[in-house]
């Protein structure tokens, strides 16, 4: 008996050893620092995020008696359903982009050589560009240029690295491929929410150290920024984030040494590895990033850490934080005030960071390009 326990008692230090010395990395909480522009409607949330809040709770009614293998395909059926119903005044178009699925949404008068790729969230392991189309057309509409949405490869089915190396793909013939054809970029833009915000700021640094031309801008909505889930909000903020609390919420009674044991099997990468912690990255010398998050919800310390240890690096990098928001709120358009407001913001920042859009005048006998600004 004394010896099984001492036998239970090595594997359980040797456990904890692991995921202390090679799977958790540096301690980041010298970056929890308040940080960023602060945005309020009052101390309790308004009835339109109270009905968005009211609508979520159809997921936990979803999955009940939904066994755990089956969970993933319902959750994907749900994502691309959500927002089927919508009219978008935006065209859409299949593409293949060096072997990576997407479409090109173009809102009305949109110059094919603004382009903006847009990664979508969903835990890498749902979502879609069908899922996401009242953000992707709101950001043809906002910069006015070409969004391409694109269908990275999934987990289970596929290793994480898949997904990382799509993204990388998908960056390299956006700069030379738009709607109409092979054509180079006149503007660049990266963007992405949740899980598509750490594959944007993963992909900005890989951008940065191959030496390829760097996006005009990039923007994250609350995006996962550390795979060792080691930022307070984490746990703090299971009971106030009503979309990833009933999801993951789970996860905070777990020791935090068998969630990076849990990471690390299911992705076959260190989570403190810098290539799904972007946190964890030297991030000197990237483009503007402009991050938006809520104060409740789970991932805004990793949102806020980051922002502070992109600053210390000298990039310019802005935080924008609401109060009561729910996770990427900004997918509630038009029907949230703040989605409205958050996304006004957005296209203030993005069309600051590149030149003007030009567009042909069509009813001028004149050949030359107008630069014309454009309003969020």
């Amino acid at each position: 008996m004394l010896e099984l326990t001492l036998v239970v008692m090595v594997v359980i230090g040797g456990v904890w050893a692991v995921a202390v010395f090679h799977l958790r990395g540096a301690d980041m909480s010298a970056f929890d620092r308040p940080v960023g522009e602060r945005f309020s409607r009052g101390d309790a949330p308004g009835p339109e995020i109270q009905a968005v809040i009211a609508s979520l709770g159809g997921i936990r009614e979803l999955l009940k008696g939904v066994p755990m293998r089956q969970r993933n395909a319902v959750l994907r059926k749900y994502m691309d359903g959500i927002f089927a119903d919508r009219v978008l005044d935006v065209s859409i178009t299949a593409v293949d982009c060096a072997g990576v699925p997407a479409e090109w949404v173009l809102a009305p008068g949109a110059d094919p050589q603004r382009r903006t790729l847009y990664i979508h969230g969903g835990a890498f392991m749902m979502g879609s560009p069908k899922s996401h189309r009242t953000l992707t057309s709101r950001f043809s509409e906002l910069t006015g240029g070409a969004v391409l949405a694109i269908d990275y490869r999934l987990m289970p089915e596929h290793p994480r690295q898949a997904g990382i190396d799509d993204c990388r793909g998908a960056y390299r013939w956006l700069l030379e491929h738009g709607p109409q054809g092979e054509a180079p970029a006149s503007a660049v833009f990266v963007a992405g929410d949740s899980a598509g915000g750490n594959l944007t700021l993963s992909l900005i640094n890989w951008v940065r150290d191959q030496g390829l031309r760097a996006p005009d801008a990039a923007v994250a909505l609350s995006p996962l920024t550390d795979a060792t889930l080691s930022s307070p909000s984490m746990r703090a903020n299971v009971h106030s984030d009503p979309m990833l609390g009933p999801l993951f919420g789970s996860m905070a009674r777990v020791p935090q040494a068998l969630l990076l044991w849990f990471g690390w099997l299911q992705t076959r990468i260190k989570p403190n590895d810098p290539l799904i912690s972007p946190l964890r990255a030297d991030l000197s010398r990237l483009p503007p990033v402009l991050v938006q998050a809520s104060e409740v919800e789970m991932l805004f310390d990793d949102s806020q850490r980051y922002v502070n240890r992109a600053q210390a690096a000298g990039s310019p990098v802005r935080l924008q934080r609401w109060n009561h928001m729910v996770h990427v709120w900004q997918i509630f358009n038009p029907e949230l005030t703040e989605a409205r407001e958050a996304l006004a913001e957005i296209g203030k920042f993005l069309n600051a960071a590149a030149p003007p859009r030009r567009v042909v005048d069509s009813s001028a006998a004149l050949s030359k390009d107008a630069a014309v600004p454009l309003s969020p």
